[in-house]
């Protein structure tokens, strides 16, 4: 049999690899990548990365242009702003509602629509999202929700026409309501309305306002947080600069946000995110190559100005217990379970129901299959676990899949389930999409055969899910919600699901939330987002230890009503536990229980 050295080392590694959600990053393959560092980034197909880069690079040859050729103010002529109808009534509602406005034009018109889901997931932690194309957008819309976010991911100008209707130009101008604007096209808004009438309403200049130096922004402050920006230069399309102007009677710019420019000495500040009126602009889309500790922070608490901005300042903290099973160490799994009611923590603990070892990779090539009924005093752990401030939850079936390497050894905890992986000549792990027998019936057989083995031992049927290694199909996303309460992970979301398309199974992108959100698949999903405890480096990624952990959690804190939320397995030692436990409630977070979050 192999060392418990091996075999743990080979389940944290790819667990780390394939948990660790963070969207829009990967190598050029599509390559898991974990949360070793500041790096750390999620696996995706090859065609969004490289999408991700040749849009970076359009870009930055369009901005490029528009320097070069600026358009004189004298030939920018005034428009009337749109005004809204007695048809765009808001509508009555006792929650916030968000309308998310995505770009479809271009050569990477896809990127608008994982984009798009990516903030509305955000925005359903508020309230109700509305979707849809910006040139779908019809006058007064603005008026029937709390706020709008546009999207601009396609830089109209040269060979793309601008699809943004004149009514949106105008209704912007023209409402009381917030505006949150993303990256490109704010030059356009400027002249459609005016760039004086502009000026005096917002204080600032977009048609001389420029993406500046690619690759050379590598940390945004917010709130006094330093966050991280590493965007690979290939793919960086830069951030703008606002060139803010003053004179007499010019409204006042706030900067939310500070981008450091690293590429003069000392480094440069200039805003990342400003807010004059209604309106709110980000100088990127911050959706790509992030980690734990991204701008992406500054981005989640800002809605909450856009959407609910009197929601008092709250830090909880959440803690799962991963991949138990039938071939867990009741030993260990009682060290830390007593820690943990000792420190009066409340927590969640993931339960594998069965554990398979098909070809014996794990005991000297003699296969074996252990339920929970064979392992009395594992079912006596998580039974104490139950009543010392434990919540259960289901990890899938078997958390592996057949008798095949997905991509290691077929070992339960240590493979995909629900999607096909391997391991590339670069030690990466590479996911290759959903199984290929993957369908409703399929996803649902696993799903029920999961949930019975739980009352045959006496255990409650569990109310929350984790996918396994976070990847799964949208059809299996959608039996997931049928048979639970909320899911409790990071997950894939993938192009079509908006726009009413066929799946793309080949184009996704992952995501993790720093609060409770009801995502586009209309599943309540409880957050992670600081990753888990490593010691060991694994698939080119080095360790992470307790220290890291608290880090993020520290910089996390910049979400007004947020949550640090990590998972730890109980294989380890509880001394690296109590590090981060009490590494997090130094910074004035408290913990609290899983079902407690749920709304």
């Amino acid at each position: 049999m192999k060392s418990q050295w091996i075999r743990r080392r080979a389940a944290t590694a790819l667990l780390a690899a394939g948990a660790l959600v963070a969207a829009f990053a990967g190598s050029a393959t599509g390559a898991a990548r974990g949360p070793g560092g500041d790096d750390a980034a999620m696996p995706q197909n090859g065609t969004v990365t490289e999408a991700l880069a040749g849009s970076a690079a359009a870009q930055r040859s369009a901005d490029r242009t528009r320097r070069e050729d600026p358009q004189p103010r004298s030939q920018i002529v005034p428009v009337r702003p749109h005004k809204a109808t007695g048809s765009a009534r808001p509508a009555v509602s006792t929650k916030p509602s968000a309308l998310v406005l995505y770009d479809t034009s271009g050569p990477y018109g896809f990127l608008g629509e994982l984009y798009a889901m990516l903030a509305a997931n955000l925005a359903g932690h508020f309230g109700t999202v509305k979707t849809e194309p910006v040139s779908s957008y019809t006058a007064g819309q603005v008026e029937r929700y709390t706020a709008t976010v546009y999207i601009g991911s396609t830089y109209y100008g040269g060979d793309v026409p601008d699809a943004i209707p004149d009514a949106f130009y105008g209704d912007v101008a023209t409402t009381a309501k917030p505006v949150v604007w993303m990256n490109d096209n704010i030059w356009n808004f400027a002249g459609e309305i005016g760039v004086p009438a502009f000026e005096a309403k917002y204080g600032w200049d977009p048609t001389t306002s420029y993406f500046g130096p690619a690759g050379q922004v590598a940390q945004v402050d917010y709130k006094s947080e330093p966050l991280t920006r590493t965007v690979p230069p290939a793919a960086d399309g830069g951030v703008l600069r606002p060139n803010i102007v003053t004179g007499t009677g010019l409204p006042a710019v706030t900067t939310l946000a500070q981008a450091e420019d690293t590429s003069t000495s000392p480094a440069t500040a200039f805003p990342w995110a400003i807010r004059s009126g209604n309106l709110t602009y980000l100088g990127e889309i911050p959706f790509s190559y992030v980690n734990e500790s991204d701008r992406l922070i500054a981005f989640e608490d800002l809605l909450f100005d856009a959407l609910a901005p009197t929601t008092p300042t709250r830090h909880r903290a959440l803690l799962r217990l991963e991949d138990i099973s039938p071939d867990s160490d009741a030993t260990e799994l009682m060290a830390v379970a007593t820690y943990l009611h000792a420190q009066h923590i409340p927590y969640g603990f993931e339960v594998i129901p069965v554990y398979t070892d098909p070809n014996g990779a794990q005991n000297d090539g003699v296969p074996r299959t252990r339920t929970l009924a064979q392992v009395p005093r594992v079912l006596t752990a998580l039974r104490y676990m139950l009543s010392h401030g434990g919540t259960i939850i289901e990890h899938g079936y078997t958390h592996q899949y057949r008798n095949v390497a997905n991509p290691y050894d077929g070992v339960s905890a240590n493979d995909f389930e629900f999607f096909r992986s391997h391991i590339d000549g670069g030690d990466n792990v590479v996911l290759d999409g959903p199984v290929p027998e993957d369908s409703a019936l399929w996803a649902t057989g696993r799903v029920v055969a999961g949930k019975a083995a739980f009352p045959l031992v006496g255990l409650p049927v569990p109310a929350l899910w984790t996918t396994p290694h976070y990847a799964a199909s949208a059809v299996d996303y959608g039996v997931f919600k049928n048979n639970y309460t909320a899911r409790y992970e990071r997950s894939l979301y993938y192009a079509g699901q908006l726009s009413g398309q066929p799946i793309d199974s080949q184009r996704y992108v992952g995501q993790f939330f720093p609060y409770v959100v009801h995502d586009v698949y209309g599943t309540t999903v409880l957050p992670e987002d600081l990753g888990n405890y490593g010691p060991e480096a694994y698939n080119n990624h080095p360790p992470r230890l307790p220290a890291d952990i608290v880090r993020s959690a520290k910089l996390n804190l910049a979400v007004r009503d947020g949550f640090a939320s990590f998972f730890y397995h109980p294989y380890y030692p509880v001394a690296p536990l109590q590090e981060i436990v009490e590494g997090i409630r130094d910074l004035g977070y408290t913990f609290v229980s899983p079902a407690s979050v749920l709304p």
